[in-house]
């Protein structure tokens, strides 16, 4: 049996900096502080914006809605991850490595913690990324419906949905006797992000900040259009469920927010981090913020808040006050925004495996670099892969769930590790600070726990089995061959 000491070995940032400075796996820093703030913002600005931002407003079975207090609820996350993203920012900018939370953690709270943040960031990007895809693929459809064109339901849907559809199950083929359920736009999506994602980060950045200049410019149009028909009857009551509703809008939308903390991951792929980490991960944010509140105002005003429990509310919105040109526009800004969500968070899940492999703590094959591309090509394939065929059989609320209650534990334990970090050592130099240290990080673990208590029991006990699996994982395999532990013995 491990001694909890052992559980508890920390990696000095001296050491994590010299180590990825010795070693022959090396990324290319090619990214500057504008193209990091394009990567938070188109990993932000998607699924969470043109999807499930009807949920959040309307609620379901499982949580009330915040109705026209949609933006509190957006506000009340907002301020939540500004608090996590001054923590983040001091971190990036001490350690320019591609771990991100992961990396932070082995410095601060110890191996095992750090692998369990490393499992957590797992939701965040591999299956939130499955959330997503989903959603790209029922826009796609709907902008299909635009130009005439209806794609096969059994070949766009996931297999709960099909289950409960007896006409998607007739209309499909069978073989053996079994339908054949199958989400060929979300598979064939990611497929295509990997392979972009292998031949390199400069060109992954190049293409992401089109698809940023085009959402941007369409939710834009959502705004200006939509004004014109905003009632504010609408917005009365401001609040019907109360402050609950608002809570559990919170927790449901933070799914929106999520991409800001992927601009870390490309730490060890800027040319200057101690400057331009900071400045991408907080300006992305803030702008989205913004973003986010000035559209929720917009679609609550445009029509009743409990009709918006749809997945295409933006385009629905727009259908409902008769402008069907308009929601093909709007349809067509969601497929790009959720593409370059897609790309960021693809981006973000195997530098996660590379420095965990770094570490010993996975095979040593997750961290090998393509000799032509400096990607880390084989943990992009195999993350690529994973999210490919789950998308096309998973659900978007199921996974956006499950994610959002991974990340928001990885928040917390980054704002837990700046505490830390500040009373060990509290002469290191810093190019960023965290303000206010350490109530500026308690005020991020309050407000991420209190997200956390909007989130439906289900999710919860998925998430208990998700860190059983993952402790399990690390005993049999990450605790042996640590590389931490070997220079120790």
């Amino acid at each position: 049996m491990a001694r909890f000491s052992e559980l508890l070995r920390t990696k000095s940032l001296d050491a994590i900096l010299a180590d990825a400075a010795r070693g022959t796996d090396h990324l290319k820093r090619v990214l500057g502080a504008f193209d990091l703030t394009l990567l938070g913002i188109g990993g932000v600005i998607g699924a969470g914006i043109f999807a499930l931002v009807g949920t959040a407003a309307a609620g379901d079975a499982a949580r009330p809605g915040a109705g026209p207090a949609l933006v509190l609820s957006f506000l009340l996350t907002g301020v939540a991850c500004a608090f996590c993203g001054l923590c983040y920012a001091e971190f990036a900018s001490l350690v320019p490595i591609s771990g991100s939370a992961y990396t932070y953690a082995y410095a601060t709270l110890g191996e095992l913690i750090a692998w369990i943040i490393g499992w957590d960031l797992i939701l965040e990007y591999a299956v939130g990324n499955v959330a997503v895809a989903v959603s790209w693929s029922g826009y796609f459809c709907e902008l299909l419906k635009g130009f005439g064109i209806e794609f096969p339901r059994w070949l766009a849907t996931d297999l709960r949905t099909a289950i409960h559809s007896p006409d998607i199950l007739h209309s499909a083929p069978h073989l053996f006797g079994v339908p054949i359920i199958f989400n060929l736009p979300a598979f064939s999506i990611v497929t295509a992000l990997t392979v972009l994602l292998v031949i390199g980060i400069k060109e992954s950045a190049r293409f992401n900040g089109i698809m940023v200049g085009i959402k941007l410019l369409v939710l834009a149009f959502f705004v200006v259009v939509g004004l014109t028909y905003v009632k504010p009857a609408n917005w009365t009551p401001f609040a019907p469920n109360g402050w609950a509703g608002v809570q559990a809008g919170a927790a449901v939308i933070f799914f929106a927010y999520i991409g800001f903390d992927a601009v870390s991951t490309a730490a060890e792929e800027c040319r200057n981090p101690t400057r331009d980490m900071p400045i991408g991960i907080l300006g992305s944010l803030a702008i989205c913020t913004v973003i986010y509140i000035v559209v929720a105002a917009v679609l609550t005003g445009m029509i009743p808040w409990n009709h918006l429990n749809t997945a295409e509310p933006l385009s629905v919105a727009m259908r409902v006050v008769h402008k069907n040109w308009a929601a093909g526009i709007v349809a067509f800004g969601s497929v790009v925004a959720h593409t370059a969500v897609l790309l960021v968070f693809q981006l973000g899940q195997p530098r996660i495996f590379f420095s965990m492999s770094r570490d010993g703590l996975l095979p040593r094959s997750f961290s090998k670099v393509h000799p032509r591309f400096k990607t880390p090509y084989v943990t992009t394939i195999l993350s690529g892969a994973f999210v490919a065929l789950a998308s096309s059989m998973a659900s978007l609320d199921e996974m956006a769930d499950l994610c959002n209650i991974g990340t928001l534990s990885a928040f917390i334990l980054v704002c837990a590790g700046v505490i830390v970090l500040h009373y060990r050592e509290p002469l290191r130099p810093r190019p960023f600070k965290t303000p206010l240290v350490p109530l500026v990080p308690l005020l991020g673990i309050g407000f991420c726990l209190y997200l956390m208590l909007g989130l439906p029991t289900l999710a919860w006990i998925r998430f208990a089995v998700w860190l059983v699996v993952g402790l399990g994982l690390y005993y049999a395999y990450g605790f042996t061959h640590s590389r931490l532990a070997a220079r120790s013995a």
